[in-house]
Order: structure tokens, then C-alpha cells, then sequence
């Protein structure tokens, strides 16, 4: 069983999100923490089967994508991936996905539907918690 606990609140949509995420959640289950991340409203995106064509950097951050390239940083499918491999548990929200008539289908495989009360059964005992 993994030493710490790491939960994390993914709302914001966006490529930057989205590494902002994924590199504090590999980063934790790399160093053998347990890692949950519950994704809502517009964070969706990150875990959503379409997420290439999805996600995009806002006005102005243009010079991250170019930034990402360059230093040979995994894409976004890459690292859900490794998210997986390591463990991380991902929550898709039952509520965001009721208002916007998103479905399971919708979603990468391994991602969990589950409500707030899902995420908080494991963020109860976080040693971390992280919103983004």
C-alpha cells in the first residue's frame, strides 16, 4: 500500500490544464503515492476519447505548445497512459456528465463515473489534495 495519498480536483479545460494535471499525478504515483483525480466540468475534456481535437491553449499561451514540442514532452493520450500504468485512479463526475449528456462511451478506457461522495471517500484520508 502506497505511503502518501494524493487526491486531485481537475475543473478547468484547456491543454495547459491538462499537463498541469497529469505531470503532479504521474509525478505522485511515480514516487509510489496513491493518486485519485476527479475530473468536472470542463476538465472532462482531458479524459474524453476526442480530447486531441478538445483540448486547446488559450489566447497568449501559444509559446507552451511550442515549449511542449521542444522539450519532448509526452502528448496528453501519452500520458493518460502512463496515469494508468502508475495506478492513478480517474472519477469522471456523475453530475457534470448528467448536465452535459456525457456518457461513460464517451470516455477513455479505466475512467470511473462516480459522484462528489466517490471522490471524497478517497480524499478523506489525503495526505495532498490539489485543484486545478
Amino acid at each position: 500500500m502506497a505511503n502518501k495519498r494524493v487526491a486531485i480536483i481537475a475543473s478547468n479545460g484547456g491543454l495547459d490544464s491538462a499537463y498541469k494535471v497529469l505531470n503532479i499525478a504521474t509525478a505522485a504515483a511515480s514516487t509510489d503515492a496513491e493518486v485519485a483525480i476527479f475530473f468536472t466540468f470542463e476538465a472532462l475534456a482531458i479524459i474524453h476519447r476526442d480530447a486531441a481535437a478538445m483540448l486547446t491553449m488559450g489566447p497568449g499561451k501559444e509559446h507552451y505548445a511550442e515549449g511542449f514540442k521542444r522539450a519532448n514532452v509526452p502528448g496528453i493520450s501519452d500520458m493518460l497512459e502512463m496515469a494508468k500504468e502508475l495506478g492513478v485512479k480517474m472519477i469522471a463526475c456523475q453530475m457534470t456528465m448528467d448536465v452535459t449528456g456525457m456518457t461513460k462511451e464517451m470516455f477513455i478506457d479505466g475512467v470511473e463515473v462516480g459522484g462528489a461522495v466517490t471522490f471524497l471517500d478517497f480524499a478523506y484520508d489525503a495526505d495532498v489534495t490539489v485543484t486545478f
